[in-house]
């Protein structure tokens, strides 16, 4: 078995315009500080990270990985949770996510998933540059709003669509390969990879694809009551990455998974700070310790109610509290008595 690495936290809800978290290295002094080991680094945050600077150049990576060691930090991954989410966009969301992407592309569909694709590439390029194996991305979704059944779905569309959005992800898939490093999809809602299921079809439409793996992210399975332990018994060969975040699920007589179109905080399902919601963590650092999981465990902050600093600070201790120092060695091997093949027949009153 192998021990998880961590904390590490992921900076995307906490970069900002003020310092400490205006620049890589003042928000690095500020993790180091707070007794992080690693941070996961948002490439479309042009105050921490150039992406077309780190595909290109390097020493620019190396530059990054000396800044970060200088406050006892290291990079985990990079994330393209925005560009990967405009791979694949219905036209209904088109004016919403024109946002993720540069105003150039804007109010041309066509120009912004190429843009994206592009951007992938270089996520890819510089993953490697970094000497990471592992990325993660969302994979965007083009059957969303069917979601639900109803009005009922036409016959074939669902397989259409998966048809397409691996059409779309193989050339992705293959440059990450070539550059030695996987895709992480966090299965996600409005994400079409939102839970085993449609993970597996995904999977079938891209051939097995061996880039094509898991972000594991328990908050999503909790809030959509799906069994997060047993998804790591059923999917932990292709779980390659993992966010720590919290949430809860308390339904009411008014509302409950889909949340009455509330804000978060008036939502039956709502995601809180480690340790404030229901997710059962020791279960899943036990199953994925259990399954010789060894990548990193990624603070990912969201919570509706505390300050954000107030839940990195105490999540530090967290992660430490629940990271497990495997064994290696059996508890009875005290008992030992150290017999051989003839003595094993004996045992088994074998001639």
């Amino acid at each position: 078995m192998r021990t998880l690495k961590g904390p590490a936290l992921f900076l995307a809800q906490f970069a900002g315009d003020e310092a400490p978290f205006n620049t890589l290295e003042n928000i690095a002094k500020w993790a180091g500080d707070l007794g992080f080991k690693g941070v996961q680094i948002p490439s479309w945050d042009a105050r921490l990270i150039d992406l077309d600077k780190a595909a290109s150049d390097k020493s620019y990576c190396d530059e990054i990985v000396e800044t970060l060691a200088k406050h006892g930090l290291e990079i985990t991954e990079l994330s393209t949770h925005l560009q990967g989410q405009l791979v694949a966009v219905h036209p209904a969301y088109d004016k919403m996510f024109d946002g993720f992407a540069p105003e150039h592309v804007h109010n041309d569909p066509v120009a912004r998933q190429a843009w994206a694709i592009d951007q992938m590439m270089k996520a890819a390029q510089a993953s490697a540059n970094f000497g990471l194996t592992d990325h993660v991305t969302f994979s965007g979704a083009l059957l969303w709003p069917y979601m639900y059944p109803w009005p009922q779905r036409p016959a074939g569309l669902v397989e259409m669509g998966f048809k397409e959005l691996a059409e779309r992800w193989l050339p992705i898939l293959d440059e990450f390969d070539r550059c030695g490093v996987n895709v992480c999809y966090e299965i996600h809602p409005g994400e079409d990879l939102h839970d085993g299921v449609t993970f597996e079809m995904f999977l079938e439409a891209c051939n097995n694809h061996p880039r094509a793996n898991i972000l594991f992210d328990p908050s999503h399975f909790l809030l959509q009551q799906l069994d997060y332990l047993e998804f790591i018994d059923i999917y932990h060969d292709r779980i390659k990455m993992f966010h720590v975040k919290d949430a809860e699920f308390n339904p009411t007589g008014r509302q409950g998974v889909y949340g009455g179109y509330q804000g978060w905080t008036d939502r039956a399902a709502r995601f809180r700070s480690l340790g404030d919601g229901q997710v059962d963590f020791k279960g899943i650092f036990s199953k994925l310790s259990q399954y010789n999981f060894d990548g990193w465990a990624v603070i990912e902050w969201e919570c509706c109610l505390k300050h954000p600093e107030a839940g990195a600070r105490e999540g530090v201790k967290f992660v430490n509290d629940h990271i497990i120092q495997v064994t290696d060695k059996a508890f009875d091997d005290f008992a030992d008595a150290g017999t051989d093949d003839e003595a094993n027949r004996q045992i088994l009153g074998l001639k």
